[in-house]
This record gives C-alpha cells, sequence and structure tokens, in this order.
C-alpha cells in the first residue's frame, strides 16, 4: 500500500482546509487509516482515525468538533476536513494505514504504512 497525502496549504485562522489521502493498491475493510502530525521540534502527535470498515471514528480532544475524517472506499482516498483552524494546527500532516487495528489507532508505531506528508500553515 502507498499513501499520497495533499490539500495542505497557508490558511488564516478560523479558515478551512480539507486533506486527502489516496491509497494505492487494495484497501481492505480490516484496514484502519489515520491522519499525524508533527509541528517542529514537536513529536508527531494524533489527530483522528478511521476504520475502513464502516463509521468508527476517533479524534484527538484538540480536534473535535473542529476537524472530521471521512472515507471513500469506491475511490481508496481518506479526507481530513479541517475547520475553524488555530495556529496551533500548524504542522505537517502526515496519513498513515494499518491493516487490523485494534482501539482508538491513535499511537503512530502502530501504522505500518506512511504517507509524504504535507504541510498545513495557519497564520494568526
Amino acid at each position: 500500500v502507498q499513501l499520497q497525502a495533499s490539500g495542505g496549504g497557508l490558511v488564516q485562522a478560523g479558515g478551512s482546509l480539507r486533506l486527502s489521502c489516496a491509497a494505492s493498491g487494495r484497501i481492505f475493510s480490516s484496514y484502519a487509516m489515520g491522519w499525524f502530525r508533527q509541528a517542529p521540534g514537536k513529536e508527531r502527535e494524533f489527530v483522528a482515525s478511521i476504520k475502513w470498515s464502516g463509521s468508527d471514528t476517533y479524534y484527538a480532544d484538540s480536534v473535535k468538533g473542529r476537524f472530521t475524517i471521512s472515507r471513500d472506499s469506491a475511490n481508496n482516498t481518506m479526507y481530513l476536513q479541517m475547520n475553524s483552524l488555530k495556529p496551533e494546527d500548524t504542522a505537517v500532516y502526515y496519513c498513515a494505514a494499518v491493516n487490523g487495528l485494534i482501539g482508538r489507532g491513535s499511537n503512530w508505531y502502530n501504522y505500518n504504512y506512511w504517507g509524504q506528508g504535507t504541510q498545513v500553515t495557519v497564520s494568526s
């Protein structure tokens, strides 16, 4: 499985962006996919995850109510709709996938497929 993240950019605080993660190769119903982010000098942190089989979604508290994760199984693509963006959301955003995840999928080391990252910059 190869992942290609896109959709990052520069936006003012309060604005919106939608990230996409296109997967090549077959994504089975047992897969889970997630978004992580990493700001300069900080550790990679969990943003959101989704189980490919259904509607199970999980969010970090810092983005709950502002971000929405979704997937289009027909096109093997995952999305992250980001609204009400804040300067502290500035980071490189990575998409990830794993087969057979148990739990919320909030630990980056559980994932074995990663996209290349897309920069999100929120100006104040």
